[in-house]
């Protein structure tokens, strides 16, 4: 997990550095492929229940399963980076959102607040507590901020396959019960956050979900492990396995 966690960080990060006026999405998809597969991994996203590309590149008001394409970024956009790599049986997860050039103040504090409010939930990501206590401290921090929580899509257990029980919500879902944490656990946590309002629409190629009013999106993950003291950031980006 460890090593399959910092090749999927280091993707992400040659991704976010990619993030420039001129640069077309398509271009920053052939990157991250050719970067994980040079690390004797495969990435996670490719044909995914028939995903098309190794890396979602979701722009501005697109919240997660931007399909990379011809589009050119922009001078004030916000790029959302979402990436996995397969290594050795075990799956990484993460994503972050990235300034294009220059942006507005308002995109500035979203990117923020959405990171932060990762690692608002992150403190409560601790052998003992439960999957809502992750999901409250994020869903606060996050409406005290002024911003909503998308509802449709959550975190989720990450390890031999992509997606795995259980279900970490970015806010509190009653439906979703209270999982104990316990050590050894491996999580990805990624609240999707709207500066407008929670709503969403999936446009007709079936991946690519937009904020319903139109306005801006971001999305922070990391894939952690529960320890029996602080948790581990599986996907921290600090070098690579030998």
């Amino acid at each position: 997990m460890r090593r399959a966690g910092k090749i999927t960080a280091a993707a992400r990060a040659l991704a976010g550095e990619m993030v420039t006026p001129g640069v077309t999405t398509q271009e920053i998809d052939q990157a991250v492929y050719h970067f994980i597969k040079s690390q004797g991994a495969e990435p996670s996203f490719l044909n995914y229940q028939g995903y098309p590309a190794s890396v979602c590149v979701s722009v501005n008001d697109e919240v997660i399963h931007g399909i990379p394409g011809k589009r050119v970024l922009r001078e004030g956009d916000i790029v959302s980076i979402d990436v996995g790599a397969f290594k050795d049986g075990f799956h990484g997860d993460c994503a972050a959102t990235f300034a294009c050039g220059e942006i507005s103040e308002e995109a500035k504090r979203l990117i923020q607040v959405t990171r932060q409010s990762f690692f608002e939930g992150l403190k409560f990501a601790r052998e003992g507590y439960r999957v809502p206590d992750i999901s409250r401290a994020i869903q606060a921090y996050v409406e005290q901020s002024g911003f909503s929580v998308v509802r449709e899509y959550v975190g989720h257990g990450v390890g031999r396959k992509m997606h795995e029980a259980p279900e970490v919500p970015n806010y509190v879902e009653e439906r979703c019960g209270r999982p104990r944490l316990l050590r050894g656990m491996t999580l990805a946590v990624e609240p999707m956050v709207n500066a407008g309002k929670a709503g969403i629409q999936v446009l007709k190629d079936g991946w690519t979900v937009k904020t319903a009013d139109g306005s801006l999106s971001a999305h922070y993950e990391n894939s952690i492990l529960i320890t029996d003291g602080e948790p581990e950031l599986l996907t921290d980006p600090s070098g690579l396995p030998e």
